[in-house]
């Protein structure tokens, strides 16, 4: 588990500020690193411009030197994008004009997924924990951090049901299905 960064009771460097605000939004500490991640990386692409003295062809500028010059990708592009809205229309009240920056077209890459039987056969070769854990993530649709937060009192055999603890969406049941490992 991660330790957020500490903040002063009285920020007055502008990333510390920028972090007290994102938490009293109450936004996830992961979203509180990527923004702040975005948002240091601008800066330094801009030679350690102010953003208050920067503005929307900043921003432009920026966005398309991530797909031209940086190979990024649409998705990591988009981050970008709504890290620096989120600066500028949130923390600054400075809502960007209509932004015209260099979209990524990179393909979308659909996943690789194994079959039934390409499953059982990867199960079949593991043994202790590690199959275990396995036919949880296969037979429910678990995610990895899901199934490692199990706890026996989150199995109930009876109704067949998982209860997920902090997954992602929230609180839930999940029931396993059987495949017959």
């Amino acid at each position: 588990m991660e330790i957020p960064t500490p903040i002063p009771a009285q920020p007055t460097r502008f990333l510390d500020k920028v972090r007290a605000f994102i938490r009293l939004r109450g936004m996830a500490y992961k979203t509180e690193k990527t923004y702040l991640f975005w948002i240091k990386r601008f800066i330094r692409f801009h030679g350690l411009q102010h953003p208050e003295v920067m503005g929307s062809s900043e921003v432009e500028a920026f966005l398309s030197h991530l797909v031209l010059h940086a190979n990024a990708s649409a998705s990591t592009q988009r981050v970008a994008l709504n890290a620096l809205v989120f600066l500028y229309r949130e923390f600054l009240s400075q809502p960007l004009d209509d932004l015209n920056f260099k979209h990524s077209k990179k393909p979308v890459k659909l996943p690789t997924v194994f079959s039934a039987e390409e499953a059982r056969s990867v199960i079949r070769n593991l043994s202790g924990d590690y199959k275990l854990v396995a036919m949880l993530l296969y037979g429910s649709g678990l995610r990895i951090n899901e199934a490692l937060r199990l706890r026996v009192k989150d199995v109930d055999f009876d109704m067949q049901q998982l209860v997920v603890r902090s997954g992602k969406g929230g609180f839930g049941v999940r029931s396993p299905v059987d495949e017959g490992f």
